[in-house]
């Protein structure tokens, strides 16, 4: 019981200060010396050193790669000016009456190409802002459609997604980013329809009570030092940012501008199913090279790939766009650190919290979900576990890095596809982790200079409400049909 109690003093610690903008690098670790202190089951010094910091270091190793590239192709399309051409592009042939499917699109587009979330946010906001002013829809509603654009279906649902959270299981299931690619699109499917659908009756429900965008001020956030450490500390850096907008006329082509994000997919889809087959892999079966197998590290092989190929080609066209290249890529570099030392330190104190006899209970009580159906359990640990941290990705690598070998035994008693199960993985990941603690709520709700009152209940409804809806069909497909 004492056990029990100490995690969730420990979570409520993270919580309360993560909520106040204080940096989850130094949260974590207290949260996890917090949690270890008052079991009194386990030394700090030991909890700290062999199984935080191991916790942490094996995440980096495992998809540092993939945060150093998505940083790095995102500031690449945000200095060219090709993340502006795609919104412009599909705002103007939307027009100012669909303001609301455009914006979900334009973030739809650049994040399901491999542009961060963050970054997409930003980008995408003034526009956003623009178009709602213009259809005279409520500037509280923008946070929902940006959160239902970059965070929902394209994060977790659609085959072939770059997200983090789409990479994360493939090597404990040995599969890949197109995994149970028909079920991916019908979640992802419901997911739109059903967010979609409530921003446009919220925006009738506005319109009928002659509420309008309101009085607010549509500039960017101004980068002063209070908003600079508020986005850091969730993990993006303000310098991802330019100076100053891009000149339309200096903007690519639509076409040339949503090439790389073509290529991403394509790539990604190519290196699995030609490439891979015609390699000799075999040397990965010897312990320098960790005596795994491709199945193993294909998925993340490919998504490294494809983002590479995608960052040559869109430095090929756009040259002349990219004033100080060198600049844009340190710039992706160094934007790449803070959220992956942030999700990897949630990641540690989920370590620390798995060490702990109270786990073993939790993890009773998860498995003991679903009368022996892989794919609820699966569902109930990896949701339980990302609305603790308030993180997707971290609490998909906790729950998987501790459950996901029983997992993987019960999927195969049960006849259950491994494709299946990392389908459901990804989607419920992202279940439940958007409540208001998590970082990327807080940081979108700051670029949008808006509260938690005012609009999380719409991010709320379509990040939560309507990803947990698309999981339960996904898992009753799943179940009746199988992968497809």
């Amino acid at each position: 019981m004492m056990d029990i109690l100490a995690v969730l003093i420990a979570l409520a610690f993270l919580i309360f200060f993560a909520f106040r903008g204080v940096s989850l690098i130094i949260l974590a670790p207290l949260a996890a010396l917090i949690a270890a202190l008052l079991s009194g089951t386990m030394p700090l010094l030991g909890a700290y050193t062999q199984i935080f910091m191991r916790g942490t270091g094996e995440f980096i190793i495992s998809f540092f790669p993939l945060f150093l590239l998505g940083a790095i192709f995102g500031k690449l399309m945000d200095d060219s000016g090709s993340a502006k051409a795609i919104a412009e592009t599909v705002s103007a042939k939307l027009g100012a009456e669909r303001s609301i499917i455009s914006v979900v699109l334009c973030c739809a587009v650049l994040t399901y190409g491999g542009v961060s979330a963050f970054v997409v946010a930003f980008a995408i906001y003034p526009i956003a802002a623009a178009l709602f002013r213009a259809a005279d829809i409520p500037k509280r509603l923008i946070p929902g459609a940006l959160a239902l654009g970059a965070f929902t279906f394209t994060m977790s649902a659609l085959p072939g997604t770059p997200a983090i959270q789409n990479a994360i299981p493939m090597p404990f299931f040995g599969t890949t980013a197109f995994a149970a690619p028909g079920l991916g699109i019908i979640a992802g499917i419901i997911m739109f329809v059903l967010g979609s659908a409530w921003l446009s009756r919220r925006a009738a429900t506005a319109r009928a009570a002659g509420e309008g965008y309101g009085q607010h001020e549509d500039s960017l956030p101004k980068r002063d030092v209070a908003m600079r450490e508020r986005a850091q500390d969730k993990g993006f850096d303000l310098n991802e940012l330019p100076e100053a907008p891009v000149e339309k006329a200096d903007l690519p082509s639509f076409p040339v501008a949503v090439m790389p994000v073509v290529v991403v997919i394509l790539a990604n889809f190519a290196f699995i199913q030609l490439l891979v087959p015609m390699m000799d892999t075999t040397f990965l079966a010897e312990p320098q090279f960790g005596a795994t197998t491709i199945e193993s590290v294909r998925g993340v092989w490919a998504v490294i790939v494809g983002l590479s190929l995608a960052i040559v080609l869109l430095i090929a066209c756009n040259w002349r766009r990219l004033a100080d290249l060198r600049e844009s890529i340190d710039k992706g570099t160094d934007a790449s650190v803070l959220p992956i030392f942030n999700t990897a330190s949630l990641v540690g104190f989920g370590a620390v919290a798995a060490a702990l006899p109270a786990f073993d209970l939790l993890s009773e009580a998860v498995l003991s979900v679903g009368a022996g159906n892989p794919l609820i359990s699966l569902a109930a640990g990896v949701t339980v576990l990302s609305a603790i941290t308030g993180s997707a990705s971290g609490g998909m690598t906790i729950a998987l890095e501790n459950l996901g070998q029983i997992y993987v035994t019960m999927a195969e008693a049960a006849g259950v596809s491994m494709d299946a199960m990392h389908r459901v993985a990804a989607l419920a990941s992202g279940a439940l982790d958007s409540l208001p603690h998590n970082g990327a709520v807080i940081t979108l709700l700051a670029v949008c200079k808006l509260t938690h009152r005012e609009s999380y209940f719409d991010v709320f409804m379509v990040s939560v409400v309507g990803q947990m809806i698309a999981l339960i069909v996904l898992i009753v497909l799943a179940s009746v049909f199988g992968a497809f």
